[in-house]
């Protein structure tokens, strides 16, 4: 492969002399030579099947701007989708903080004066993050939700070394299927089963399967949207057989019911995104992993945390890494997990919404929540084969819908709503059979008594 005549504004180092020059120093012909150790059965023959290359930003924009043009916005249209990805309201300083320079630009790495700044702003997220969950260390961001909790149940198979973790099977689909591929097969993964009425953990089959397991993982509220009633119980049943307790939290929820350090759990996560990102697919996925203060756990922990040291000058602070020598970054390919600077931009974010909401804001949001999806089952019930007492539980801001009772399938309500301008609920049956007819609703802060009123109506007309 000969090197390139042009080069190319997108890729670095792509210009003819500069990469005859790099040739040049390691004494090879062509960049071929870069890849014998792959054998010739594992290499593409030929060219690539790409289009050709878009040599001018007018036209590389002009590209992006006239595809992305055929989708439909959450912003276009009224949404009730959640799931993992929420529209809560975004403050503009969030925006503001997330795209200065100082911050995109700077390498999260082990230099000092040029990632002081976020050092510090990420130190915060931490303080932050870990009041907000009660409990006391949590490192800086991994890639998102799923990632965290698998995280969390690999080092608590590490610290007791026990090889078998419980996972509620009130989880979203994806996050299982996430959490399975991430457990090597020297350790095994368990579901533990839900009540079908009430959507609550089974507390007899949790009972059935905690003895000798390393971890169980529950999430509160869980993806169908429910909090969960039997928290005391559950951190009784697996703390006599010694199992940890790993709570998948939503953060818009802490400022109104129990804390996962109140309950006694040894270790949080859950998702960023609802904490100043926007709803969008894909991007500014985020998860946080919060643990008590426990020279094992710590020993375990594969992700960077940031510590607070005192300088030559009394009363100034820096921030570097803590137990680097016990992290993934340090360890790399010796160790069971991966990790990387992608999502840290999105903790300063998160650190920035949080201080301007404090424990108050915060409180005030989970009322909001609660109110809002209140009067979406009252609305929604009202009409005719729509059940919203499917499961009998306490909902937070999801709301499981059935549509059973109607004639009409989740895809058919949908397609009906967005014809009038509405994305409708997330069906459900695909990752919950025992859920068939069913979908989960979503609202937000942002969601007015009139937008709830408006889906009302609509569906009324859909299912006419």
């Amino acid at each position: 492969m000969s090197p390139p005549r042009t080069a190319h504004p997108y890729i670095p180092s792509s210009a003819p002399e500069t990469q005859e020059a790099m040739l040049d120093k390691l004494g090879i012909a062509s960049t071929d030579e870069l890849f014998t150790s792959i054998p010739e059965r594992l290499r593409v023959a030929g060219e690539l099947a790409l289009p050709p290359a878009l040599p001018s930003e007018t036209e590389l924009r002009r590209y992006f701007s006239e595809t992305l043009a055929g989708n439909t916005s959450t912003a276009e249209h009224l949404s009730f989708l959640g799931g993992g990805c929420w529209g809560h309201a975004v403050p503009a300083v969030c925006d503001e903080i997330a795209g200065r320079g100082e911050f995109t630009s700077a390498f999260q790495g082990l230099g000092g004066a040029s990632t002081s700044g976020s050092y510090q702003a990420l130190f915060e997220y931490q303080s932050l993050m870990s009041e907000l969950v009660g409990l006391d260390v949590t490192p800086l961001p991994a890639y998102d939700w799923a990632w965290a909790a698998s995280t969390g149940l690999l080092m608590a198979a590490r610290a007791t070394r026990r090889g078998r973790v419980l996972v509620a099977d009130t989880a979203g689909g994806e996050r299982r299927r996430q959490i399975a591929a991430r457990m090597p097969s020297r350790i095994e993964l368990e579901w533990v089963a839900h009540d079908p009425g009430s959507g609550a953990v089974d507390l007899a089959d949790l009972e059935a399967r905690v003895e000798g397991a390393a971890a169980f993982y529950v999430e509160t509220p869980s993806y169908l949207g429910y909090l969960e009633p039997e928290l005391d119980a559950i951190r009784e049943i697996t703390r006599e057989a010694g199992c940890l307790l790993i709570m998948g939290v939503d953060p818009t929820s802490l400022g109104l019911v129990r804390d996962p350090g109140d309950v006694g759990a040894d270790m949080a996560c859950g998702d960023l995104q609802p904490l100043g990102h926007h709803q969008m697919y894909g991007g500014n996925a985020a998860g946080f992993l919060s643990l008590r203060f426990d020279d094992t756990l710590l020993g375990e922990l594969p992700n960077i945390y940031l510590v607070a040291v005192p300088t030559v000058r009394a009363g100034e602070h820096d921030y570097f890494w803590g137990n680097f020598e016990s992290t993934s970054y340090a360890t790399r390919g010796a160790s069971d997990d991966v990790i990387g600077c992608g999502s840290t931009m999105a903790g300063i974010t998160a650190a920035t919404y949080l201080s301007l909401m404090g424990s108050t804001g915060m409180a005030e949001l989970g009322e909001a929540l609660g109110t809002r999806v209140s009067y979406l089952a009252d609305r929604l019930g009202s009409l005719v084969g729509v059940d919203t007492a499917r499961l009998s539980g306490a909902p937070f801001k999801e709301l499981v819908v059935d549509f059973s009772g109607t004639g009409r399938s989740p895809a058919a309500v949908n397609a009906g709503l967005l014809e009038r301008g509405i994305f409708g609920g997330i069906p459900l049956e695909e990752d919950f059979p025992s859920l068939p007819g069913c979908a989960l609703f979503s609202v937000t802060e942002q969601h007015t008594s009139g937008d709830i009123d408006r889906l009302a109506d609509a569906l009324k007309e859909v299912l006419a």
